[in-house]
């Protein structure tokens, strides 16, 4: 019995260095985004994040009517030059967590209309419940 257990251990062990060595680069990558648009999405928020306060500040003196017109054409140019494009909320898409959705959109709970009405018959969203009449 022994000796069966050993050649076991001695096989299962061999198996595992095998698996290691032909697989040591090729480990698949996961993330918890459900796609490309969504990554993309992720990417603007962080930017927009990142530059709001600069972008605030120089579209307001941009959009300032006391302010001299030299002055204005300076905000805007900065703002050309120094912020990136994708930093406008216009650019921002809302997008439902779980299917990356784009369109129907409960915004409160960020899901899609599908994913909403699913999870609210399952009773997965708190204080959320279908009409009964």
């Amino acid at each position: 019995m022994a000796t069966i257990t050993s050649r076991l251990t001695s096989f299962s062990n061999s198996l595992l260095q095998n698996a290691s060595s032909t697989l040591a680069g090729f480990q698949q990558v996961r993330n918890k985004y459900v796609g490309r648009w969504m990554i993309r999405d992720i990417k603007r928020r962080k930017l927009a994040e990142k530059h709001a306060p600069e972008r605030l500040r120089l579209v307001a003196l941009k959009r300032n009517d006391i302010l001299p017109v030299e002055i204005r054409e300076l905000a805007g140019k900065q703002i050309d030059e120094t912020i990136p494009r994708q930093t406008a909320l216009r650019q921002l898409t809302q997008r439902c967590m779980l299917t990356s959705r784009a369109r129907g959109n409960v915004i409160r709970w960020r899901l899609s209309r599908m994913m909403f009405r699913h999870l609210a018959d399952y009773n997965k969203l708190a204080g959320v419940q279908r009409a009964l009449w």
